[in-house]
C-alpha cells in the first residue's frame, strides 16, 4: 500500500503481516517498524506516524528504524581495521551516530513479503558514510506466536563494520508517557557516558544506583535522580552489557495491560527513555513529547571498535554476520 514519498520522490510502501495474536506493519523507507499491535487488547506498542510526512519531520528520532551500518556512537568518527584508519561522517558532537549523516534509517530497501515475513535488503556501497566494503544487508521481520523476530544479516567483499539495531520507541499503554512503566534488567553493570553522550568505555556497578533494575522498578523514579549520569541527559541514555551468549532475556518492560520481553544474542542493549522527544504528532493524532516512548536497542557496546577486549561489530570478507532480536508480548491482569 502506498505510504507517501521520500525526499527523493521515491514512492514508499507499507507492508502488513499478522497472525492470531500479532499484527505488524513496516515500510521500505529505513526498513522501519511502523506498528506492532497486540490484537487481543488492540494496543499498538510502538510509536510512529500515519504517513511519510511524519517520518521525514521527526527531528532525528529514528522511530522504528533499522540502524546502520553501526548503531550508536563511534568516537571522533574514526576507527582502525587491518592497519587502515577510516574517517566517517560526523553528525553528533564530533562523533558518528547511528551510521552517519545518511544512515540506513533514511535508505530505501528492496522488499519481499510472505504470510509470516517481511524481508528488506539493501547494499551499502564501498565508501558510504566513510565505511569500507560493499555491504549487503538483509533485515527480516518474522512473526512469532506472540511477538516479533528481527534477524539482521550482513556480508561484505571487504572486512568492515556491521552493528545493527532496531530503534523502536515502546509505549505498552499506547498513549501517555512511560514514567509508570516498570522495567527489569538482568544486568549488574551499565556504561558511563562522557559530556557528549559517548560511552567512555567504563562500566559501573548498578548496585545502590538509580540504574539498578535487577528487580522490577518504575522508570519514572530514576528520571528524577540527582545522579549526573541521568540529570545531564534528562533521563536514561545508557548501555547495559548482559552476561552470557546466544539468545537470552535482556530486558522486560511492563505497562498497565502488557509486558514486553526483549531477547537478543547481541552483547547488550542501550536504554533510551525518549528524553528529547518533543512536539510531534504521531499515529491517530497522538502527541509525542518527552518520555512518550522507551527504546530497548539490542546492540554492540557503543564505540566497541575502538575498545580492547570487547565484542566488535566486524563482518569479515566473504562471510556473514547474523544477529537476532526478539520482542515477546504477554498480557498481564494486574500491575506487578
Amino acid at each position: 500500500m502506498f505510504f507517501g514519498k521520500d525526499l527523493f520522490e521515491n514512492e514508499i510502501t507499507i507492508y502488513t503481516i499478522e497472525n492470531e495474536n500479532i499484527a505488524i506493519s513496516a515500510i521500505d523507507y529505513g526498513a522501519t517498524l511502523v506498528s506492532f499491535i497486540d490484537k487481543k487488547t488492540g494496543i499498538d506498542v510502538v510509536c510512529g506516524f500515519d504517513d511519510m510526512e511524519g517520518y521525514l519531520n521527526q527531528q532525528g528520532a529514528c522511530m522504528g528504524a533499522s540502524i546502520g551500518r553501526v548503531a550508536n556512537r563511534i568516537a571522533n568518527g574514526e576507527f582502525s581495521l587491518n592497519n587502515n584508519t577510516y574517517h566517517l561522517e560526523r553528525n553528533n558532537n564530533g562523533n558518528t551516530l547511528h551510521g552517519g549523516l545518511f544512515g540506513f534509517d533514511q535508505k530505501l530497501f528492496d522488499t519481499k513479503i510472505n504470510e509470516q515475513e517481511i524481508i528488506f535488503s539493501y547494499t551499502s556501497k564501498d565508501g558510504e558514510e566513510g565505511f569500507p566494503g560493499n555491504l549487503k544487508v538483509e533485515i527480516k521481520y518474522k512473526l512469532l506466536e506472540n511477538g516479533l523476530s528481527i534477524v539482521s544479516k550482513g556480508s561484505s567483499d571487504q572486512d568492515t563494520l556491521f552493528g545493527y539495531t532496531n530503534h523502536s520507541y515502546f509505549n505498552l499503554d499506547g498513549v501517555g508517557d512511560i514514567k509508570k512503566h516498570k522495567l527489569k534488567i538482568p544486568g549488574d553493570f551499565f556504561g558511563l557516558n562522557d559530556s557528549n553522550g559517548m560511552m567512555n568505555g567504563q562500566l559501573k556497578e548498578v548496585d545502590k544506583t538509580d540504574f539498578d533494575f535487577r528487580s522490577w522498578r518504575e522508570v519514572g523514579i530514576g528520571l528524577n535522580s540527582d545522579d549526573s549520569q541521568i540529570k545531564d541527559y534528562c533521563g536514561y541514555d545508557h548501555y547495559y552489557p548482559i552476561e552470557g551468549t546466544g539468545l537470552r532475556t535482556q530486558a522486560q518492560l511492563e505497562g498497565r495491560r502488557l509486558r514486553l520481553t526483549l531477547m537478543s544474542d547481541f552483547p547488550g542493549f542501550h536504554l533510551y527513555t525518549g528524553n528529547f522527544l518533543a512536539n510531534m504528532k504521531g499515529k491517530k493524532e497522538i502527541e509525542y513529547g518527552q518520555y512518550s516512548g522507551l527504546c530497548l536497542e539490542a546492540e554492540y557496546m557503543p564505540n566497541a571498535i575502538n575498545y580492547n577486549q570487547v565484542d566488535k561489530p566486524i563482518v569479515y570478507k566473504d562471510k556473514s554476520l547474523v544477529h537476532e532480536i526478539q520482542y515477546h508480548l504477554e498480557r498481564v491482569e494486574h500491575g506487578i
